[in-house]
Parts: C-alpha cells; sequence; structure tokens
C-alpha cells in the first residue's frame, strides 16, 4: 500500500489488519468498546470489524468521544514522521556556514550520533559529512560565479581552512576554484560531431572523460551549445582518431543507453547529482514519473526541482532522462526535443518485448 492514498473504509479495514505504517497519518480508527482510537500500524490486539469507526485525524476521534492510545499515540507525529523531521532540523543545521560535527549534531537534536546517522543516510542518499560537504561545495560554486576571490569564497563557503578545499577541489568543481571561476579557462575539451538515427549527435571529452552528448539537427547549433557550456573552455575539433572513436561510442550508445565504454566526467550539484543516479538507475524500457524520482532523492515536494536537474543533463542517452515522463504517463519537455524523447522510448520498449 506505499506511497497510496487510501480513501475508503474497505482499503482502511485492510491495512489496520497488516498494520501498515504507511497508512500512518492518513487515518485513525477507534473502537467503540473500548473507547480508544489508534494509528493504523498499531500493534494493539485487533478488535472486530463491527466495533471500528474511521476518523480523518485524531482531532476528528476525540471529538467523537474516544481518547487516543497510550501505546501508539495517534495524537502525536508519527515515527516516519518524526525521523524526517530530525533529518530536516539536521540539514538547516548542516547548511550553515560553521563547521557541525556529528556528535554536535546530534547533542542539538537529542539522538544518539549512530540513530542520527543511519537515519539521515536512509533518507537522504547521504552522511551528514557529506551533505555539509555538499552545501559548502554549492556556497563556493555561488560564491566563485559572482565573482569573489579565491580566498574569500573558500573561507565564507564555510571550509575551516584553504587547505581543507584545496585538497578536495578538483571532485568538487571539476577543475581548480581559479578555473572554474574563469569559466572553465584553460580546460582542454576535444569534440567530434557524426550522424545518429536522432538527427546529428556532438560527443566532447575532457581530459577525465566524456563531458557532453548533445543531440540536434545541425552541426553548428550543436557547436555553439558545447560553447555555451564551457564557454572560456579550448573547445577543439578532435583528430580522426578521436573522431573514429567517438563514431562508435555514438553506435554503442544508440544500441545501449545509460551504458557508455569511455570514462566519464560529470559536473552538477550534490542534488543533481543525485537525480542523475536515480534515472541511471531506471531500467530500459521502463519510465518513471518526476515525482517518482522526488520520492527516491529523498525530497518528494522537489518535483520542480526534479525536472531542473533532468533539463541540466548535459549526457544524453548516457545520462536517460528521457525515461521521466509526467504523472500521468504523457511526455513533457527534454532538452533535445519531445520528438527524440518518443523515439527512444518506443526503441526501448520494442527492445524489452
Amino acid at each position: 500500500m506505499k506511497n497510496t492514498i487510501i480513501t475508503d473504509d474497505t482499503c482502511r479495514w485492510q491495512a489496520v489488519l497488516d498494520r501498515d505504517p504507511h497508512a500512518d497519518g492518513q487515518f485513525v480508527f477507534a473502537v467503540v468498546t473500548t473507547g480508544i482510537f489508534c494509528r493504523p500500524s498499531c500493534r494493539v490486539r485487533r478488535a472486530l470489524r463491527k466495533n471500528v469507526r474511521f476518523y480523518a485525524d485524531a482531532r476528528s476521534a476525540e471529538a467523537a468521544g474516544f481518547r487516543p492510545c497510550k501505546r501508539c499515540q495517534p495524537d502525536s507525529l508519527s515515527p516516519q514522521k518524526k525521523h524526517i523531521d530530525i533529518v530536516a532540523q539536521a540539514c538547516r543545521l548542516l547548511a550553515q556556514d560553521a563547521p557541525v560535527t556529528l556528535n554536535m549534531l546530534a547533542q542539538t537534536l537529542a539522538v544518539s550520533p549512530f540513530h542520527l546517522h543511519r537515519r539521515f543516510k536512509s533518507a537522504t542518499g547521504m552522511t551528514p559529512k557529506a551533505w555539509q560537504q555538499a552545501q559548502r561545495a554549492l556556497r563556493m560554486r555561488d560564491a566563485l560565479t559572482q565573482g569573489e576571490s579565491v580566498t574569500d569564497a573558500v573561507m565564507n563557503a564555510g571550509f575551516p581552512a584553504s587547505s581543507a578545499f584545496y585538497r578536495k577541489a578538483d571532485t568538487t568543481l571539476g577543475m581548480t576554484a581559479r578555473q572554474f571561476r574563469r569559466g572553465g579557462e584553460a580546460m582542454l575539451i576535444h569534440f567530434a560531431i557524426d550522424a545518429c538515427s536522432l538527427g546529428r549527435c556532438l560527443v566532447a571529452a575532457s581530459q577525465r572523460g566524456v563531458c557532453a552528448v548533445l543531440l540536434g539537427d545541425d552541426d553548428q547549433s550543436l557547436t555553439a551549445s558545447l560553447y555555451a557550456l564551457f564557454p572560456r573552455g579550448q573547445c577543439l575539433p578532435g583528430d580522426a582518431a578521436f573522431c573514429a572513436r567517438i563514431a562508435e561510442e555514438i553506435i554503442h550508445l544508440e544500441a545501449h543507453p545509460a551504458s557508455c565504454m569511455l570514462p566519464l566526467d560529470i559536473r552538477g550539484t550534490a542534488f543533481q547529482m543525485r537525480v542523475w543516479q536515480a534515472l541511471c538507475d531506471i531500467p530500459a524500457g521502463e519510465t518513471r514519473s518526476y515525482q517518482q524520482i522526488a520520492d527516491v532523492v529523498g525530497h518528494p515536494h522537489a518535483v520542480r526541482a526534479v525536472a531542473s536537474a533532468c533539463a541540466a543533463n548535459k549526457l544524453a542517452l548516457i545520462i536517460p532522462c528521457h525515461r521521466v515522463v509526467r504523472g500521468d504517463g504523457a511526455l513533457s519537455g527534454y532538452r533535445w526535443g519531445v520528438a527524440r524523447k518518443a523515439v527512444l522510448l518506443r526503441r526501448e520498449a520494442q527492445q524489452e518485448e
């Protein structure tokens, strides 16, 4: 019954029989013979169906004359919501500039470090330390983009010392801080353009690996798009050997989307990286809604942010953002055109039959 909104008494009774924790918060049930109301997941001895009444919430049950169960405490936050609330508070504390250790965080939230670490990672997919580092990296990117000096940006982002940042600068930004501030200056990027069944395909690679796969109708617009992605990088056409290798990669990607034979150079925020990983986990021939991806990455209300992360994908086919559709199953925006999205989905569906 996970993620299902329960609206009729038959389903509610089944949730009570199953002691379904996912039904908690959707309704409470009261027993007329005891005068007590409980959560659906309560481990109390089951009552007879004829003695059970359902109410939308604790307030409604109390107004009808029932009192809350002392075991499951249906008039307070559910255990699941309490955990989510603790993680949300932890995220707010980790977003501040001053460094926060796990022990400091646990003490502030009145939970054990072990419990907090486990709950935080379960909800966000990241440890508290990784989350804090991602927040610092985001502040660092914003500061450098706005023109702050590297030294000021490092300190204002919350890094305890400049050495702590420089040890991880290449991983954090995908380049040195000074290169990032200058829009990717001094980055050497080679690219090649070849034909594919979806039109024209540009593949670009830095020293780290493939950094862009773009689809389009003509070479000029594709080249312009690459320059826009790396405004101060040195984007140069590849030699014959590079072009031959890229031609083989394009053939491979068309046959096996989300599978790349070459090393990758993926750049994005922590949130974008988590969304992109969720996209890569969607099996070929299947689709997911933006809401489902938001649920997977632990941010069920961030549907628009998920859509933005899909739109920011620079690696067509490799990161299969074409497998994300609207909640009603209809095709929505695709960076390289809805027509191409439809072709890709139809092709994958036929391959899986």
